[in-house]
């Protein structure tokens, strides 16, 4: 990428984090799109979060790229070309890349362009030869793949159980624009985590040593560095709960105090107590996944999970 289009390419990412954020705290119940969690700093807290005892998805998942391995290659097929939607640090997309046969392409899709680095010298050191072709962009969005990868018939990655991130109706987009944009006869191995005991959750999404709230609290930093905003980050509090009527982990900054932030020339108040809502994380039952899958015109072909039921892998086919 030129100087100049990075320039550009930051420019337009500026443009849409204020637009993101000034449509998500005037609403009525204030909330901040999660994709903005991830700059430089988040995503190496991410990355921290990932390897702490609380956080079981990241280690259950690579066990079940591990264990079963050899099961994924054979019902995935030969040939195809991985388009990883969010590669994270490329660790997953290195396993199942090296448990395919023949893999024609590693396409890793991603709005940070911090996380495409790492991921694409990963996978390129972890198998020689292979074409790597990182593409910056939202992955929520409709965006075009590289010609490079050519006629090679297509595997969608979305591990992580990501797509707990959407709301249903949003999942069910994202699954249907994945579907459009890897083509005819494409595949999806889509990771998802299940329902499971609240205590086991929330202590995943609020750890002992404070490191998923300083993630959420980067957030405002973030806010404040690239937006103009004048968040006081000492004012608010991270907070995690389960949500049992949606089956879902919600994450907020919760406002310690009556304040008023800045943001774009708007004045914004805060009630004391009032939230920002950052994040969803919707836990699954498999027929619930299914539905979603169905309904974005995808089919269940085979799943995986670990001896406790912690997490899936679904093999899902156009």
């Amino acid at each position: 990428m030129s100087a100049a289009t990075a320039r550009d390419a930051a420019a337009q990412q500026r443009a849409a984090l204020i637009a993101d954020a000034l449509a998500g705290l005037t609403a009525p119940r204030k909330t901040l799109p999660c994709k903005w969690l991830y700059d430089v700093e988040g995503c190496r807290l991410f990355e921290a979060i990932t390897r702490l005892p609380e956080y079981y998805p990241t280690r259950t998942e690579i066990g079940i790229l591990t264990d079963q391995g050899a099961a994924i290659g054979a019902a995935v097929g030969p040939g195809r070309a991985v388009v990883e939607f969010g590669p994270g640090d490329g660790e997953k997309a290195a396993l199942l890349l090296g448990m395919l046969v023949r893999p024609a392409a590693y396409v890793p899709v991603d709005i940070a362009p911090e996380w495409l680095e790492g991921a694409a010298n990963r996978v390129s050191l972890a198998r020689p030869g292979l074409p790597v072709l990182p593409v910056v962009a939202d992955f929520t969005a409709s965006f075009p793949l590289p010609a490079r990868i050519g006629a090679a018939p297509r595997l969608g990655f979305f591990p992580g159980s990501t797509i707990g991130n959407f709301e249903p109706e949003g999942a069910v987009a994202f699954l249907r624009r994945a579907r459009v944009t890897l083509g005819p006869g494409a595949r999806m191995l889509l990771g998802a985590d299940l329902v499971k005991s609240p205590a086991v959750l929330e202590a995943a999404y609020d750890d002992a040593a404070g490191v998923t709230a300083a993630f959420d609290l980067n957030l405002l930093h973030r806010l404040n560095r690239e937006a103009g905003a004048d968040f006081d980050p000492g004012a608010f509090r991270h907070r995690a709960v389960w949500n049992e009527e949606l089956e879902r982990i919600e994450m907020h900054l919760v406002s310690e105090r009556a304040q008023v932030v800045h943001l774009a020339g708007r004045a914004i108040p805060f009630a004391a107590g009032e939230t920002i809502h950052t994040e969803s994380s919707h836990k699954y039952r498999p027929e619930r996944l299914a539905e979603l899958a169905g309904a974005a015109g995808w089919r269940v072909a085979q799943r995986w999970t670990d001896p406790d039921s912690l997490f899936g892998l679904w093999l899902l086919d156009a």
